[in-house]
Parts: structure tokens; C-alpha cells; sequence
């Protein structure tokens, strides 16, 4: 990095933390601190989601994931697009009737009694502790790849600092900054600088795959000297090929037919975060009602899947050629900005990852000191805590997560590895978390039965040798189907939910479908949509969102029958969602 690269990432974070400090003054209580006082418009909101998932580590996932499994690879994490999209359509506006806090907060909404509050005071602790600290720590991993990569640290004690290495030092300084305005400024300044991020981010990943395919000779040379590797997988979007002698499974891509099968029809629904995901929870009960936070959905549906996707891979297949003798295909991104990228644009560039990172980061621990303050805090050892009380021990909470995310980001190597950990540890009870807003008899023992199990089968069976199952998908399959069997067992030998609670829920999110029809006559309450609608919408706009993606990416790889297969699937998609939406406006 040139001198001018380095002025301008300083400036940079100068004027973050001035932006964060600013901010500050509008928190004037949780409700501020943590969901921005419900403010927030659907496209800030969507923004800020998009912005999080753009993590520094994001870029260097799909550059290794490609890089050594191909382009089929991403649909390791392009299945969960069918999770984001319920998110959108179905299960946004729901979040935003039930007014809570936190999903945590939710579970005494929908639950009653002992086992609710154990549910909440658990699910807090797991979300905001050790799944929350390994987000928080793998962010930082990328962190240190990213500026080893680019020659800024050497690893190498620094006597001034007392011994500690330049990379942990330097760590700490920026985890400093970040936390500085994250602290002051709560989420407001949160997404008020994601959404700055986001912009410095796309435009940095935009500069990045036009030098690569630029330094390759351009699309079509760059694609002539991928088919010349005798590596089929690259550049196959799905992991299979139809030839001459019949359908032929490319087994280059690393996926097996189980686990592919297990992306497109297990893992989207069993994870953790199938009915919306903790923080992207926090940014739609943060915004100004159900139509916004159901804006706020598709925002990030078209920026994380549609805008950048094809970015990242660009870069990730332009870095084969370029660098065929490169080790750790994750640094293939950072070693292409610093080789082919002049001055100015470089510093560019690594300000749009650190921003990249810092907005990961500054919504991760947000969202955790939420939890903490809110659902264990506040809900367990200080009910009657003023508002001024609370906001500190949010901003006490912050600096402890990021201090053990710092520590889970010295104790591992693999990005990858540690995106498909969180993945395992987290698949089990998401079923059970989309039934509890569509059938009365799901009770909090059920949903905390599935929790545990899951995090204990996905994490025994990822890491411990005489239990691990190595295929990704047989492993997945197997921790659903552990769980299934443990919660429906619990469910059915435990009570259901008292009517007080079923009717305070009915009457707080009228909820859909015909598993809350006796409860709904009752109560004389009407659904605000029924099931059938969301489910047609759920339908025609996976068509729009996959249509789209695949027509998009095959177009840009010049396979253009795929190409227009895909245009037209999303065009036929969004004329049968206008359609329906025409059709609810009539009843």
C-alpha cells in the first residue's frame, strides 16, 4: 500500500468514528440502543442486513470455495436463499406485529411459564455467547488473512507493545475503533454506517472482478482458459453435466449427492435461522411497520444474492488463472487487489473491506449485548433496571463480545471450515421455529428440545472422531432427523400451552394458517393473510430471486441457454406474484 492508500484509510475510519459518536445522542433507552426507537425505513433496514452479511470474510469464503471446489460450490450458502425469501414475504410482517425486542424476548410471547422463560433465558445465552463469538471470530480471521495478505503485518512481536505480535496488535486497534462507535452509538450507528459500508463494499468488489477479468484478457479469454484447466467444475453452475453418455455427476465439485440435495432441501429449513435470523430479526422489528420491514427483506434478497454474488465469483475464477500456484485459494482476493490495482484504488479497495468487516462486526456485537442486556440482564437479575442502567450494561456487554471474538479468531485457520461449523451447530430446530407461528400445539419445551439437541448432535458430530460424520449432507440429515425425533417425542409427552398465552399471541400477530383456525374463532380474530397467499408468494418469488440469479450468471459465463431459462422463469415469477397481489387487494 502507498502512502496516499493508507491516508485514505485513516480518514476513513476517522470519519466512522466521528459518525458513530454524533449518533450517540439519539439513544435515549433500550428501545433506541437496540432497535433504533422502530424507526427505520425498509431500505435502510435492507441495507443494513446486506451490509452485515458483506462481511471481509464473505469475498475470501467464495474465492476459496470456488477456487477449490468450483462454481457449484456456492450453493452451499446460495441454498439459503429459499430461507430469505420466507424471510421477505412470509415471516417479516409476522416479526413486526409482535412488537418484541429480541426473537429471544418472542419466545414468552408465544410461550407461557417456567419453560418458556428457560427456553429464552438459553436461547439468549447460546445466540449472544458461542455462536455469536465464533460470527464475531471468523470476521476477524478474514481480518488477518486480508492484512497478512497485503503486507501490513508480518506476525512478528513488537517490543513497544510489550511483545504482542503486529497482528494482534493490530486487531486490537481495530476492534478499538469499532467498538467505539458501536458502543456510543448503539444501532443507529450501526445502520447509519452500514449503509455507507455497503456502498464502499460493492463498489470495492466491482473494482477488484474488473482488474481480474481485465488482467485475464476479458470474459471470454479468461473462460477459454478455465475450460483449457480439464476442470469441469468450474464453471458448471449446478455439480452435474449431461454429456454424451448421459447424466454425469462431476465429482471435481466436492458436493455429493446427498449433501447438495441436503442444501436445496434441508438445511434452509432446519437451520437456526429459518423464520429470519437474529440480527436480521433486530433490523425488521427495528423498522416503521409490516410493509417496511417486508421492503427491508427484498433489499437484501436482491443486493446479497443478485448484485454481488457474481462479484465475488468473478474474481474467485479470474484468481485460477492468474495465480495457479496460489496455496490458500481465501487469499486469492486481497493478493489480486495488491497486484493488479494502482494507488488510490487499492486504498479503495481495503477500505471497502475493513468496512466490509467493521459492519459485520459492529452488528454482531450489537445484536449479542442485546441478549445479554435484554433477555438474561434485564429478564433475570434487574426486572425494575432503569433505562439509563440498561443502556451502560448494553455498552458493558459490547466490549466483552468483542473481546472473545477477538480470542476465537487467534484459535482458528479456515474460514470455510468455520462457516460450515456454524452451519452444524446451528441445524436442528428451525423447523420447529417456522410451525410455532403456524400450529398452536408447538409449546416452548418442543422448541427448547429441538435447540439443545441440535447443538449438541451438529456439534459431536462435526468434531468429535468416533461420532463425525465427514459428507457434510448425511451429516446435516442426521442432526435434523436426531432432533425431529426428540422434540416431536417431548412435545408430545409435555402440555400444550395455556389458552391465556395462545390468546395473547393470536391477538398480538393473527397468525395464518388452519392451525390457529379454532383459536381465531374464539377469539373472533381474522388472519391478516392466509396461508395459501404466502405460500404462492413464497413460490413465484424463489422463481424471481433463483430465475434471476442462475439467468444472470449464466449470461455473464456465456451459457446462454441456462441464461435465458433463467430470465424467463423470473419473468413468468413476477408476473404470477403481481397476480397474487392483485388478487389479495381484491378480497
Amino acid at each position: 500500500m502507498a502512502r496516499i492508500d493508507w491516508l485514505i484509510l485513516v480518514a476513513y475510519l476517522a470519519s466512522t468514528l466521528v459518525l458513530g459518536l454524533w449518533l450517540a445522542r439519539r439513544n435515549r433507552g433500550e428501545d433506541d440502543y437496540f432497535v433504533a426507537g422502530r424507526r427505520l425505513s425498509g431500505w435502510l433496514a435492507g441495507a443494513s442486513m446486506a451490509a452485515t452479511t458483506f462481511s471481509i470474510d464473505t469475498p475470501l469464503y467464495v474465492a476459496g470455495i470456488v477456487g477449490t471446489r468450483g462454481l457449484a460450490a456456492n450453493w452451499e450458502w446460495w441454498g439459503f436463499g429459499l430461507a430469505h425469501v420466507a424471510m421477505a414475504v412470509v415471516f417479516a410482517p409476522l416479526w413486526r406485529r409482535s412488537g418484541v425486542l429480541t426473537d429471544a424476548a418472542f419466545t414468552e410471547l408465544r410461550y407461557g411459564g417456567a419453560a418458556a422463560a428457560w427456553l429464552r433465558g438459553i436461547k439468549a445465552f447460546l445466540l449472544a455467547l458461542p455462536v455469536n463469538c465464533i460470527g464475531i471470530g471468523y470476521a476477524f480471521l478474514a481480518m488477518r488473512k486480508v492484512v497478512g495478505a497485503l503486507g501490513i503485518v508480518s506476525d512478528q512481536p513488537v517490543p513497544a507493545a510489550g511483545g504482542v505480535s503486529d497482528t494482534l496488535l493490530l486487531l486490537i486497534i481495530v476492534a478499538a475503533l469499532v467498538l467505539a462507535y458501536t458502543v456510543a452509538g448503539g444501532l443507529w450507528a450501526v445502520v447509519i454506517t452500514d449503509f455507507i459500508q455497503l456502498i464502499l463494499a460493492l463498489l470495492g468488489a466491482a473494482a477488484v472482478a474488473w482488474a481480474a477479468v481485465h488482467a485475464a484478457g476479458g470474459m471470454g479469454p479468461l473462460l477459454e482458459q478455465l475450460e483449457a484447466l480439464g476442470r469441469p467444475e468450474l464453471l458448471s453452475i449446478v455439480p452435474w453435466r449431461w454429456e454424451d453418455n448421459g447424466f454425469n455427476w462431476i465429482g471435481g465439485a466436492g458436493i455429493s449427492v446427498s449433501t447438495f440435495l441436503a442444501y436445496l432441501t434441508v438445511q434452509w429449513w432446519s437451520f437456526r435461522r429459518s423464520d429470519g435470523g437474529g440480527e436480521f430479526i433486530q433490523r425488521m422489528l427495528a423498522t416503521r411497520n409490516e410493509q417496511e420491514a417486508r421492503l427491508a427483506g427484498w433489499v437484501f434478497l436482491v443486493v446479497n444474492y443478485l448484485v454481488r454474488s457474481w462479484l465475488w465469483v468473478l474474481v474467485a475464477l479470474a484468481a485460477l488463472v492468474l495465480l495457479p500456484d496460489q496455496a490458500d485459494w481465501e487469499l486469492s482476493y486481497p493478493t489480486l487487489a495488491v497486484q493488479f490495482l494502482p494507488p488510490v484504488v487499492l486504498g479503495l479497495v481495503v477500505v471497502s473491506l475493513v468496512a466490509a468487516f467493521m459492519s459485520t462486526v459492529s452488528t454482531s456485537v450489537n445484536w449479542g449485548a442485546s441478549y445479554l442486556t435484554h433477555d438474561l440482564y434485564q429478564r433475570f437479575l434487574r426486572p425494575n433496571a432503569s433505562q439509563r442502567e440498561l443502556l451502560l450494561v448494553g455498552q458493558l456487554m459490547s466490549v466483552i463480545l468483542l473481546v472473545l471474538g477477538v480470542i476465537t479468531a487467534l484459535i482458528s485457520d479456515s474460514i470455510g471450515t468455520v462457516f460450515r461449523l456454524v452451519i452444524a451447530i446451528g441445524t436442528g430446530p428451525g423447523v420447529v421455529l417456522v410451525l410455532r407461528w403456524f400450529w398452536w400445539r408447538i409449546n416452548a419445551a418442543a422448541e427448547l428440545a429441538a435447540m439443545l439437541c441440535g447443538f449438541v448432535v451438529g456439534l459431536l458430530t462435526s468434531v468429535v472422531p468416533l461420532l463425525q460424520i465427514a459428507d457434510y449432507g448425511q451429516r446435516l440429515m442426521v442432526t435434523t432427523g436426531l432432533t425431529a425425533l426428540v422434540w416431536l417425542t417431548v412435545m408430545l409427552l409435555t402440555p400444550p400451552e395455556s389458552p391465556d398465552v395462545l390468546e395473547r399471541f393470536v391477538q398480538t400477530v393473527r397468525p395464518p394458517g388452519p392451525g390457529w383456525d379454532q383459536w381465531r374463532r374464539r377469539w373472533d380474530v381474522q388472519a391478516a393473510e392466509t396461508l395459501s397467499t404466502l405460500l404462492a408468494r413464497f413460490l413465484f418469488s424463489s422463481g424471481i430471486l433463483f430465475g434471476a440469479l442462475l439467468g444472470s450468471g449464466a449470461f455473464l459465463l456465456h451459457q446462454q441457454v441456462i441464461g435465458w431459462m433463467g430470465l424467463i422463469v423470473a419473468a413468468i415469477s413476477l408476473l404470477m406474484l403481481r397476480r397474487t397481489g392483485r388478487a389479495v387487494t381484491l378480497v
